[in-house]
């Protein structure tokens, strides 16, 4: 798995995991987030997860396994050599279900955080892995501006490689409900005002023994893009250190 990095080598690392369809420089430089973190004096670890950016892209069932994602940024975790609340966890959409797995498997950052995250989007993933499947194999046909029709535009703008990410929806493994009342690092759930795309963030926040709730502008799409969400995340892993 490719990684980009940001900040002082000596900071305390925080890895930074990006949404589906997307990459790490789409969430997290572009719109200057990494940066504002690295400006803290942190070290912003960033993969292109599997089937998305630089990373690899198999077009082979044999290149995915049920819980891949997870797998594979926990190697980086050993691979990176990162001790039990030496660091510091989160992501975007995706990348804050793939966050949530790495919990309940056994990662144990300093800090966590869920972004673009609701409850439903970690306890049931019928609905949105549809939705994208229906993007995936229906490219080129959707009708102008319906929902499929602007996911395909983002695809393309990431480059992304249809073929791959369809293998990789059908390893998305749910998490049990009674999973996250054992995840008692502390977490920030953040949300767009207007993103319901994942269900209720203020709900998963509930649902979470030592989680606090946060709202900056925007939907799911849109929130990624402003500076208040770069702003959330830096305040948050901060602070305490």
């Amino acid at each position: 798995m490719v990684w980009h990095g940001m900040g002082p080598e000596d900071g305390r690392p925080v890895i930074l995991i990006h949404g589906l369809f997307s990459n790490a420089f789409t969430n997290w430089v572009r719109y200057g987030h990494a940066a504002k973190l690295a400006a803290k004096g942190r070290r912003v670890i960033m993969p292109d997860l599997r089937a998305h950016g630089e990373s690899a892209k198999p077009h082979d069932a044999s290149g995915y396994s049920p819980d891949i994602l997870a797998d594979d940024n926990l190697a980086l975790i050993e691979q990176l050599g990162l001790l039990p609340g030496g660091y510091d966890l989160g992501g975007y959409s995706l990348g804050g279900r793939t966050t949530a797995r790495m919990l309940v498997r056994g990662a144990r950052p300093g800090k966590a955080l869920l972004a673009g995250m609701g409850l439903e989007g970690l306890l049931d993933l019928g609905g949105r892995v549809g939705f994208f499947r229906k993007v995936l194999e229906g490219v080129g046909t959707h009708a102008k501006f319906s929902p499929e029709w602007m996911a395909e535009g983002f695809l393309k703008t990431t480059k992304g490689d249809p073929r791959a990410l369809l293998l990789l929806l059908d390893n998305f493994p749910r998490i049990p409900r009674a999973a996250l009342a054992d995840l008692d690092v502390p977490i920030l759930v953040l949300t767009g005002s207007e993103d319901k795309d994942n269900g209720s963030a203020r709900a998963l926040a509930e649902a979470l023994p030592n989680a606090a709730y946060g709202e900056v502008p925007g939907n799911h799409m849109s929130a990624v893009t402003l500076p208040e969400l770069g702003d959330a995340m830096a305040a948050w892993f901060q602070s305490d250190f």
